[in-house]
């Protein structure tokens, strides 16, 4: 295909789904083998440029794991070239359905734990991509039970597992260990196969072209989408994974005389841009057309699988159609049956590639999802780890085909199908002084953002709480709370579960209550104010009360529509003693305008809102109040610093315009790039230093 036909479909499926996605070269990493129910004799596989690990599946012919072979019973060839086998080891995992000596498992609460947890080689890692723009809506219902019985029951409290749809950013997933949240983000799925209404801002850019143009960017976003999360998954984990892609397959093409849903299915053309065409397909027979995008689909797939072989994550294909015969019915139009035969056919193809180039199996053409997604458990479960140090020693960048064999007959042999060796650049890099890992604290103001800006398909809310002085020795606390941003692709919350109010009660260690009320429309019960700036709808709401310092418990209750209550959450906050005279600083309130008269309005109204995301555009309009304490009116001086913590520039601080207001300072969101960012507080004066670290990111 030519290069500039391709380019608009890409850069909206890139600009939704990769922004996190970097290179990531096949590169040995350390690994901990340390599993109890392991002798201490066993090997520790060591890492190194040369050093390959080999993830082999041995079963017998129903389907069972063989659990009894030895190191003598393999043979590696890389190339066609034999390998010398240097370190074996059966690994059999239950996923902590057995109880650890060393308690529960570890809750996931940021990207460090993420991180730690998923490198484990005792941790199974698990993924979940819902193709809600290639699943057809009855279908995606249908399918739901299937696959939160898989969570449910197939999973032990040790596995981690995401989820994604093809609209999310790579930003927003995170492995977890709350299977519960997973089975409630299962419960939202909702099929859009051939309906092309546009529900979001992206989906407008090309709402009035042919149905079938609109058909293949959607094919773009979700595979590079699966190619971010493989990406994602990568990086977690240097081992086995699984990733299950719950789609009906992928296809450039229409089947003529389809009958589309949306707005403006057949296309109109838009003036100076005209009828836009990704694939190039425009002015082509049929059979050069599908010949086209034949050839495309085949390359699109082929990036996928490439990718997942880089990083082995096997592809488990479902499709929740089952035993289909037949792809359309009377509702689609007027397709013949061979053309529609034809089409169910290629779509199944699809999935069964991205299954069988990656080792993985695709679950397709049958009716008990259920138990054929209980293979995807099975595969990681058990299975022979091997270890050789390649004598090619290549540093050329290219796949090198991994086969495995088995002495014994009889058997199905499955491992990684290659892995993609270091170009020089990258081993140059790889065998560099690794540089010192980022302060603990800015770690910690960054894993704030991820809370605050990718919470939880289970949480209805976001919240912001922040501190400052108050009368008589006490402390002002605010509580910020707002709806939670319906993601692209999802479909409307029903009126009775979209927040209304929040029931906030807060208490003080020993039981004494300070405040209780709605937010908004709050029935007051203590000396607290509630401010209600707008609907729910409209944007968040805040209330204002004062307690004395110490522990502080705040019992969140979030109500609908009909009063009844949807979500709740208890909130430990330690209140600051903001009256001594040491230096000190209050929370930093960050607010976020949309246009230059917006953010003088905010700046002038002491009461405005503070925001409760830490996710900007650079088109937003940011700054940020600082409450500063202390003894010989404290000086103020604030620095960006990068994700690593190191310093980019000094960011002017405006003095209070009144004796008891706060300083402010402009935050420049307008010219960084995307990525993570920290701001350095720092007060310092005759009481000492005080210093926070506001962390944020900038996305577009």
């Amino acid at each position: 295909m030519k290069r500039a036909v391709r380019t608009f479909a890409w850069t909206l499926a890139l600009a939704v789904t990769l922004c996190t996605a970097g290179s990531h070269a096949q590169q040995a990493q350390p690994s901990n083998d340390g599993q109890k129910d392991q002798p201490p004799a066993q090997p520790v596989f060591r890492t190194g440029i040369n050093y390959v690990r080999v993830d082999v599946i041995v079963s017998d012919k129903s389907g069972a794991n063989v659990v009894d072979l030895k190191q003598s019973d393999f043979e590696v060839l890389e190339d066609g070239k034999p390998q010398a086998v240097e370190n074996f080891k059966f690994i059999k995992l239950d996923g902590g359905a057995v109880p650890d000596a060393d308690g529960p498992p570890r809750a996931i609460r940021n990207d460090d734990d993420e991180e730690r947890e998923a490198a484990r080689d005792d941790v199974r890692l698990f993924a979940i991509f819902l193709d809600d723009y290639h699943v057809r809506k009855e279908n995606s219902i249908r399918v739901r039970q299937p696959i939160q019985q898989f969570v449910q029951t197939q999973l032990g409290p040790s596995d981690m597992i995401g989820l994604m749809y093809p609209l999310e950013s790579v930003f927003n997933v995170r492995m977890t260990r709350n299977h519960n949240a997973v089975v409630s983000g299962v419960e939202k799925f909702l099929g859009r196969k051939y309906d092309y209404t546009p529900l979001n801002d992206l989906e407008r850019q090309y709402t009035y072209y042919p149905a079938e143009t609109q058909e293949q960017i959607r094919v773009r976003v979700s595979l590079s989408a699966i190619r971010g999360l493989i990406v994602h998954m990568g990086t977690l984990k240097e081992g086995r994974k699984s990733l299950i892609v719950v789609s009906e397959g992928f296809s450039n093409r229409l089947p003529p005389g389809i009958t589309p849903i949306g707005a403006a299915p057949t296309g109109v053309n838009t003036g100076t841009n005209g009828i836009v065409d990704p694939v190039g397909l425009a002015g082509l027979g049929a059979n050069q057309a599908d010949f086209a995008a034949a050839i495309d689909m085949e390359q699109l797939l082929r990036d996928v699988y490439d990718e997942a072989n880089k990083n082995n994550v096997s592809l488990y294909t479902v499709d929740p159609r089952g035993l289909a015969v037949s792809e359309l019915d009377a509702s689609d139009g007027s397709v013949a049956p061979g053309t529609d035969r034809l089409f169910l056919n290629s779509t199944m193809d699809t999935l069964r590639t991205l299954a069988v180039e990656t080792d993985g199996r695709a679950i397709v053409n049958r009716n008990d999802l259920a138990g054929g997604m209980k293979q995807i458990v099975r595969d990681v479960s058990a299975y022979y780890l091997l270890g050789y140090n390649s004598t090619l020693a290549p540093a050329d960048g290219k796949f090198h085909e991994i086969k495995v064999r088995v002495k014994r007959p009889g058997v199905q042999v499955r491992s990684r199908k290659g892995y993609w060796a270091l170009t020089r650049e990258e081993l140059a890099m790889s065998t560099a002084t690794p540089k010192a890992p980022p302060p603990a604290a800015v770690t910690a103001a960054l894993a704030n953002v991820a809370n605050s800006s990718a919470a939880s398909r289970a949480r209805s809310i976001r919240t912001w709480i922040g501190t400052s002085r108050g009368e008589n020795g006490k402390t002002r606390v605010t509580l910020v709370w707002e709806p939670m941003p319906r993601r692209p692709g999802d479909p409307p919350m029903p009126e009775n579960q979209q927040p209304a109010r929040v029931a906030v009660t807060a208490v003080g260690s020993d039981g004494t209550p300070y405040f209780r009320g709605r937010v908004p429309d709050a029935a007051l019960a203590s000396r607290g104010t509630a401010t209600d700036t707008g609907s729910a709808a409209r944007g968040p709401s805040q209330v204002v009360f004062e307690t004395p310092p110490g522990p502080l418990q705040l019992r969140l209750s979030v109500e609908g529509a009909s009063a009844g209550v949807i979500d709740s959450e208890v909130r430990e906050v330690a209140v600051p003693d903001l009256t001594q005279t040491t230096t000190s600083l209050g929370t930093p309130a960050v607010y976020r305008a949309r246009t230059p008269r917006e953010l003088q309005q905010m700046k002038a109204d002491p009461q405005a809102v503070p925001a409760t995301t830490r996710e900007f555009s650079r088109t937003d309009r940011i700054f940020v109040r600082i409450p500063v304490y202390g003894a010989g009116a404290p000086s103020l001086s604030v620095h960006l610093l990068n994700r690593t913590g190191q310093p980019m520039a000094e960011v002017p601080a405006a003095p209070p315009t009144q004796p008891s207001g706060d300083s402010t300072i402009d935050v420049p969101v307008a010219g960084l790039a995307p990525g993570e960012y920290v701001l350095e507080i720092k007060a310092t004066g005759e009481g000492g230093e005080a210093k926070e670290l506001v962390g944020f990111r900038v996305t577009s």
